[in-house]
Parts: C-alpha cells; sequence; structure tokens
C-alpha cells in the first residue's frame, strides 16, 4: 500500500527540442531531449512551480513510484509529496535528468543522430550553465515565467545557485543545500582519482565501449565506492560498521572481510548496473568546472548582484565534503551583494548524504521555510 503522503503512482514525460543547443564549450547539440516528471497542480497565477536540480548520481525521478511493486521510490520521496516539506498540494514540483545523463535524457548513451551509432566519446563536456539553460528552455514548454523556488542539495544546489546568476529575474528562493560556490582542489582531486578508475578499465574503449558490447564496470564500480566514502561521516561510517567482521576471523587474504567493506563493494556494484560510465566523467567534471565568479572579475558578490531572490543555505556539520565553510562562503558572498539570506547548521552524523536523510531539524527548517514560500506565492 502507498504511503498517504506519497505523490503515488507517476511517470516520466519526455520533452523534444529541435531546434539547435549551443554549449559553453562551443559545442552544438543539433538536438536533444529532456526527461522529467511533475508533481502536484500548477496554479492560475502560475506561480507555485518549484524545480528540483538534481546531484551527480540523481535524475527526473524526484517522488513517487512508477508501480505498486516498485522497492524504491524517487530519490527525495521523503521531502516532496503532500503535507511533505516541498508540498504537492500547495506546489507544483518538476524533477528534470540533466543533459548528458543516462535515464532519457541526450547523453553519451543516447543515439547521435547523424551517425546512427551512441554519442559516446564524441558527446561534448557540458557545464552547470549548460543545464540551467536547457532547464529554462523547459520552463518556457511548461509556460513557467519565474519558480517560486529551485532547489538542490550538492550539485544541484550549484544548478540553483546558477540560476540565480543566468536568470536572476526568474527565481523567487534558491535553496542550496549542502553545497559551494565552486570545488577546492581536494574535491577536484577526489574526482579525478575516480575519472581516472573509469578511464583505466580495459573495457572503457575510449568512451565507445556500447559498440564493444562491454561496460567499464570495474572502473565505475571503484569510482562509486570511492565517492561513496566521501559523503558519509567517519562518525556515522563507524558507528554503523564500527571494525566488524563478516566471519570473526582474520582470513589473511584480500576478500572482503569488514563489513564496511561488503557495503562499499555492494553500492559500488548496485551502481555499475544501472549508471553510466561516460554520464559519471561528465558530470564529475561538470563539478570541477563549476564557478560562477569566474565571468565577474572572481567575484561571487558581482555575479549574484543582479537577482532579486532571497536565499535559504543549508550545511550539515558532519559533512567534509562540502562543509559548512564552503556555505558560509556563500552566504558572505549574498551579504556583501546585500541580498536576503537564511543561513543554518544542521547537526547530523550522515555526513554529505545528509541532505537526502530525514533528520528532524532540517526537516523542520525546510518545512518552515517553504510554508513561507507558499503562503507568498498564494497558493
Amino acid at each position: 500500500m502507498l504511503d498517504p503522503q506519497s505523490v503515488g503512482l507517476v511517470s516520466a514525460q519526455c520533452a523534444e527540442f529541435d531546434e539547435p543547443f549551443t554549449l559553453q564549450s562551443g559545442a552544438v547539440l543539433p538536438r536533444y531531449r529532456l526527461m522529467y516528471e511533475t508533481y502536484g497542480q500548477l496554479n492560475a497565477a502560475r506561480s507555485n512551480a518549484i524545480l528540483i536540480c538534481h546531484a551527480l548520481s540523481g535524475n527526473h525521478h524526484v517522488a513517487g513510484r512508477y508501480t505498486p511493486d516498485d522497492k524504491y521510490p524517487g530519490w527525495w520521496d521523503s521531502m516532496v509529496g503532500p503535507g511533505k516539506p516541498i508540498d504537492t498540494n500547495r506546489f507544483f514540483v518538476v524533477g528534470v535528468n540533466n543533459l548528458g545523463g543516462c535515464h532519457g535524457s541526450t547523453g553519451p548513451s543516447s543515439v547521435n543522430p547523424d551517425s546512427g551509432k551512441p554519442w559516446g566519446s564524441r558527446f561534448p563536456v557540458v557545464v552547470v550553465n549548460d543545464w540551467v539553460q536547457t532547464q529554462a528552455r523547459l520552463a518556457d514548454r511548461l509556460g513557467i515565467e519565474r519558480w517560486a523556488a529551485v532547489i538542490g542539495g550538492s550539485l544541484g544546489g550549484m544548478q540553483a545557485l546558477r540560476w540565480t546568476v543566468t536568470y536572476p529575474q526568474r527565481i523567487r528562493h534558491c535553496l542550496t543545500i549542502a553545497s559551494a560556490p565552486k570545488l577546492t582542489a581536494q574535491n577536484i582531486a577526489f574526482n579525478d582519482v575516480a575519472r581516472n578508475a573509469i578511464l583505466a578499465d580495459p573495457d572503457f574503449h575510449g568512451g565507445d565501449y556500447y559498440q564493444h558490447g562491454v561496460l567499464p564496470r570495474r572502473g565505475l564500480k571503484l569510482a562509486r565506492m570511492l565517492g561513496h566514502i566521501t559523503y558519509l561521516s567517519d562518525a556515522g561510517m563507524g558507528g554503523k560498521f564500527g571494525r566488524q567482521h563478516k566471519s570473526g576471523e582474520y582470513q589473511f587474504g584480500y576478500d572482503t572481510e569488514f563489513e564496511i567493506e561488503s557495503y562499499l563493494r555492494y553500492q559500488g556494484d548496485r551502481f555499475a548496473d544501472v549508471f553510466d560510465a561516460n554520464t559519471y566523467l561528465l558530470m564529475t567534471k561538470a563539478l570541477d568546472y563549476f564557478d560562477p565568479a569566474r565571468h565577474f572579475g572572481g567575484s561571487l558578490p558581482a555575479a549574484l548582484a543582479a537577482t532579486d531572490a532571497r536565499f535559504l543555505v543549508v550545511a550539515f556539520d558532519s559533512d567534509w565534503r562540502f562543509s559548512p565553510d564552503r556555505s558560509k562562503e556563500t552566504v558572505k558572498a549574498l551579504l556583501d551583494a546585500k541580498k536576503s539570506v537564511s543561513y543554518a547548521e544542521i547537526s547530523s552524523v550522515h555526513g554529505h548524504d545528509a541532505f537526502l536523510m530525514t533528520d528532524e531539524p532540517y526537516m523542520r527548517l525546510m518545512d518552515a521555510y517553504l510554508k513561507r514560500v507558499a503562503d507568498e506565492v498564494g497558493t
């Protein structure tokens, strides 16, 4: 039986764009598609729409289930639904699979219309601003001139922040959660190691593994295992796994012995079964390149000067991948730009993954803020 606070059974939709799109790299896609889902109803004034931007491994399936037997709901089902913080009784919620993705939107595994084969290595590198511009085209298609809010965690938070720079008048509220105004050198280093795990896999074939009938599963598995470590906190990992052995005795070999090893390998295998390696490369490169201040003389306040959006910036004290200090950089830039900003630092044992969890203070904060947004737009 479905949760009464669930959006219920949902289905994905496809938006086809036949006009060419020029990416920031200068490459041109002659046409592309975006997969998306919507929940709730757009009001008569078209003022209650919220865009949910996904993180590295996310997609358009934000909430609900495709069939009653689905084992897992959408990736933010805890946050989106009737009576939940992003209340679909009051908001019209849109989730989009980003360009370059592997869940139906045009990406490396899609067929290149010019060759009749998967794009593979020929798919161009995308950046966060490319995603924002294609999301804006989808908003135009849906008749949404201005979002009540754009919300995202991690890489999704970067997209939300970029919306306020690229389309400063098309967003009322920006909620950026467990995110940063740009990556540190350490974060870029993690991404580079993850990419090299994929690039070194003999089944990668320079990105054209589709036509060889193989997948670089080993490389993608290692990349995910590395990434997953950085999404957890030491306390959370220790509390859940400690130094527990599977058998209780040392095996004096290199097979899985500790519970944490078993967990990471399971997560890596599961991810490699459902995600595309080329998309992983694209997403991590978009993370590396994100820097909205770059074209404003390195000044984030200058980049944010044109927007009249109001901001909620949320960080988690155990998140070392996107630490609270990085969120405070965003807050300082907003204050320097004389923007309206609220900041919250939430205590959690979940590390970077806390933005996906249901820690009570976090859920209360999101609920209270979004109730004010709903009242403001007249839902």
